[in-house]
């Protein structure tokens, strides 16, 4: 990461009227959480992991997957927001508009602040019936074995998250387009660029115009058609464009007002 590159990232996010911050694995592996491919250790190891994220592994199988689900949602709900998401969070109020679109399910953007956050891959902290998609609104049971009911139809409660072989929530990746046709700039946070359809927002918003500044460690399949490269981790990187927009908005007097 040059200085010029995180000055000419900062100047576009201090311009900018609207901004989409775009994030991946890496944004949630930095609070501790491990990617799907690394929580198949220990006991789970010998399991395909379409037994675990396909409808029909569930239906084979229900006490397993709502088991396995379970563990994970103890492990991801143990872990906190980094300095990457609360830093995203602090932008929002320096920007006429900010929208996170995040790949993860941990919740951990909300958690941290962020106020507008569009979830592609839903939720592990939501279930919702399998049959009717009913949603669940109350505590989620924490315990393994048999899934419980939907209280509204008695079809077995799953996680809210899209398992292999589904497409994603329609209202969310409508919002995405849209989102990626409007902006000025897209952070591209934490990603591979290699999970589709959610790796093709950030081309759709370079083909509208969009300035793409990507935040990874290594160079990712995102990369060719980044405008700025800031290599380093979320939590270092978005740290030091917050103190550079404050620092540019301080100058310029503020906020520019929302168009």
């Amino acid at each position: 990461m040059t200085p010029e590159g995180l000055e000419r990232a900062v100047g576009w996010l201090a311009d900018a009227r609207r901004v989409v911050a775009s994030t991946g694995a890496g944004m949630s592996k930095e609070s501790g959480i491990p990617t799907f491919r690394d929580a198949l250790e220990g006991l789970w190891e010998r399991y395909d992991p379409e037994s675990l994220a396909t409808e029909r592994g569930f239906r084979a199988d229900p006490p397993l997957v709502w088991s396995w689900y379970a563990e994970r949602r103890r492990q991801i709900v143990a872990c906190r927001p980094h300095a990457g998401h609360y830093a995203l969070a602090e932008m929002d109020a320096l920007l006429p508009s900010l929208v996170v679109l995040t790949q993860n399910i941990d919740g951990l953007h909300a958690a941290a602040g962020s106020r507008d956050v569009v979830e592609l891959h839903g939720s592990i902290r939501r279930v919702k019936c399998l049959d009717a998609h009913h949603p669940f609104t109350g505590e989620i049971p924490d315990t393994e074995g048999a899934p419980p009911p939907c209280p509204r139809c008695g079809s077995p409660l799953r996680p809210d998250v899209v398992w292999f072989g589904e497409v994603l929530p329609e209202e969310a990746m409508e919002r995405a387009w849209i989102l990626a046709e409007m902006c000025d700039v897209m952070l591209v946070v934490g990603t591979s660029g290699l999970v589709f359809p959610a790796a093709d927002i950030p081309r759709a918003a370079k083909a509208a115009g969009a300035r793409i500044v990507e935040v990874n460690p290594h160079p990712s399949g995102i990369t060719p058609v980044a405008d700025v490269f800031l290599r380093g981790s979320a939590g270092e990187v978005l740290p030091m464009l917050l103190e550079g927009l404050k620092r540019a908005k301080a100058e310029s007097g503020g906020p520019h007002p929302a168009a």
